[in-house]
């Protein structure tokens, strides 16, 4: 195989997007064909970074079929292999190329197109991960970025005495939203999903009510610094009694920093931590997960059961949640600091 053609064939796969058209060998395959592609794509899977990510692995490697004048009732386990060797990358990515391709050609064999399944017999890269890349937020750093948020405007009179604080409504939701994923270990997606209605008293205390990754809701309370952060925002904001299919963080209208009715999308809240990181003058590198990652860390630290962690970080498997333990590195780190200079 020629490592170069699957490079190269990248380059003619156009943008994931509405509107595009089908690959060639999809439209040359018929109708059948046609209808598998619109089903794997858009019924089985409706979480549009999955959508992007398996339809570009698919196009790419339909390109490089194509290249390589290959029909899709002619594609072997061989070619599927030789192409993910040649293609490269980490361990991940090939895997993801190939959970991509694995289920496209399901829905191929399930409408007929196909006879079997040249995916299903390939095997995966064999990945060994301890330990997660994201970077932990110090409790010092979380601190001193919550400070730096500026949530009251001084009204002084001629004299320069101070008559009034005004909120500042974005900087109330700002400080809201990084404290809500400090206290919940939850995803930046998440947060976006929030609506009015999922932050209630249920008797006894406030809860948030998160949808997660693969349609999971789970329930977390909410401590008394988040619940005053979130109340103090919602006063501020002046929409404690909207509608409980409101948003409950919303975005705001450029300068005029007036809250929509329009919730804050997840690529927002990343900008939003990340403009924020940038003004309190810590490292860019610290991300929206850092929070999730010093939550479990420190639970963890203190002791706290695994499946108690797990079911806080809303993961499935214990050994996801694991990943993002940083216990180890800070062993590591001690370890170096004994040695004697």
């Amino acid at each position: 195989m020629n490592t170069e053609l699957v490079k190269a064939s990248t380059a003619s796969v156009p943008a994931v997007g509405g509107g595009q058209s089908l690959p060639a060998l999809v439209e040359r395959a018929g109708g059948a064909a046609r209808f598998a592609w619109d089903e794997f794509f858009y019924a089985e899977h409706h979480n549009k970074h999955t959508q992007r990510a398996y339809q570009s692995a698919v196009r790419r490697f339909l390109a490089w079929c194509e290249e390589e004048e290959v029909e899709l009732a002619s594609i072997s386990p061989g070619m599927v292999g030789q192409y993910l060797v040649a293609l490269g990358g980490s361990p991940s990515k090939r895997n993801q190329h190939l959970a991509a391709l694995r289920g496209f050609f399901d829905r191929l064999v399930q409408r007929h197109v196909v006879l079997l399944n040249p995916a299903a017999s390939v095997s995966g890269v064999k990945e060994q991960v301890i330990e997660g890349k994201t970077p932990e937020i110090t409790l010092e750093q979380t601190r001193k970025l919550l400070a730096s948020i500026k949530v009251l405007r001084t009204v002084k009179n001629k004299q320069g005495e101070v008559v009034e604080e005004v909120p500042l409504v974005v900087g109330l939701r700002d400080r809201a939203i990084l404290s809500t994923m400090r206290f919940t270990a939850c995803r930046a997606g998440a947060v976006a999903k929030l609506r009015l209605g999922d932050f209630q008293h249920d008797g006894e205390q406030y809860v948030l009510r998160f949808r997660e990754k693969g349609g999971k809701s789970r329930e977390i309370p909410v401590r008394l610094e988040l619940q005053r952060d979130i109340l103090a925002y919602l006063k501020a904001a002046g929409i404690e009694e909207d509608g409980k299919d409101m948003p409950l963080f919303r975005s705001a209208i450029g300068r005029t920093k007036k809250l929509t009715g329009k919730p804050l999308t997840t690529e927002r809240i990343c900008e939003l931590v990340k403009r924020r990181l940038k003004d309190a003058g810590l490292p860019e590198r610290i991300s929206p997960h850092s929070f999730r990652v010093a939550a479990i860390t420190d639970l963890l630290t203190k002791g706290e059961k695994l499946e108690d962690v797990q079911y806080l970080a809303g993961h499935t498997e214990p050994r996801t949640t694991g990943l993002y333990d940083r216990r180890k590195k800070q062993v590591t780190r001690g370890i170096v600091e004994r040695i004697s200079i």
